[in-house]
């Protein structure tokens, strides 16, 4: 069947109402101790207020040097920061989540992926509690969001690739070998890096169960058999997606989604990353990317 859009998707117009989620675990005293996540929810809260307009009061930000007990981003806290996130969304609202942590594939458990592998993120207490898996996070973010409603979703961790792609009918700019072949049916527009469409079909079932009618946008910094580097810049310990993200939209506060997925690209080639793009519909590369 050719590539079609949830029947009543609407565009956002973004002049609604703003909220986000800004969520930055280092797993500070663990093994798997990170160091710039933090910084990273710290860089975009700030970004989101002094650039984008949002209000502090709606944000909510979670990262595991939090005092109060519901800022940290335990996985009952990150539940329950997506159900704030949506609820009460309507038409031409924007909302934002940001997260910067650990990412990883684990084996399949209910039979929904065609690779074998959920993406998965880890919150603090993943040892305790478990990790998040993509459908946890489609049921969180994108069901429960009505027509017109935009959701932009950054991802920075490994294995992100199609964290929230495999959620929903939608493009994803790729390189291709990044998906292995199964994939191509399950997204009805598959692009080549400079744009030119590979693949168009897509499974009604798929679009049954994952289609959504909101204005999802989803950068991820990694494809899904990559990772996601830490660095740092200026001496300070950052995330590479999530730096890159806000530099190029320092330098270019309007640019069309191509030009900002090829400065990310640009910018994080050095730490062998390949940012992706996905959405819940058909992108025309050359408009603009509002927030």
């Amino acid at each position: 069947m050719n590539a079609v859009e949830h029947p009543n998707f609407q565009f956002s117009r973004c002049t609604g109402r703003k909220k986000a989620v800004c969520i930055g675990i280092n797993y500070t005293g663990q093994n798997s101790q990170l160091d710039g996540c933090v910084n990273d929810a710290k860089h975009v809260y700030h970004f989101l207020i002094d650039r984008l307009g949002f209000r502090a009061r709606d944000i909510i930000r979670l990262t595991d040097e939090a005092h109060d007990p519901r800022n940290v981003p335990t996985r009952a806290n990150i539940l329950g920061a997506l159900r704030w996130l949506v609820r009460g969304a309507h038409k031409h609202d924007s909302l934002f989540f940001h997260y910067s942590g650990h990412g990883a594939q684990v084996r399949d458990r209910n039979g929904d992926e065609e690779d074998g592998y959920d993406e998965v993120i880890f919150p603090v207490d993943y040892l305790q509690a478990g990790t998040i898996i993509d459908d946890d996070l489609h049921d969180g973010l994108v069901k429960p969001l009505p027509p017109g409603c935009r959701l932009t979703a950054i991802f920075d961790s490994c294995h992100s690739g199609s964290v929230l792609g495999k959620c929903y009918s939608g493009i994803v700019f790729v390189v291709l070998h990044a998906l292995p072949p199964q994939h191509l049916t399950d997204v009805p527009f598959v692009y080549h890096s400079d744009g030119r469409v590979k693949s168009s079909s897509v499974t009604k079932e798929f679009l049954r169960e994952k289609a959504s009618p909101a204005d999802v946008i989803c950068w991820s910094g990694s494809g899904d058999s990559g990772t996601a580097m830490g660095v740092h810049e200026g001496g300070i310990a950052v995330g590479a997606m999530s730096y890159a993200f806000l530099r190029a939209l320092r330098d270019n506060p309007r640019p069309t989604y191509e030009e900002l997925l090829r400065d990310l690209r640009r910018a994080t080639r050095k730490y062998h990353q390949k940012p992706q793009l996905s959405a819940s519909h058909r992108i025309v590369s050359e408009i603009s990317c509002v927030l």
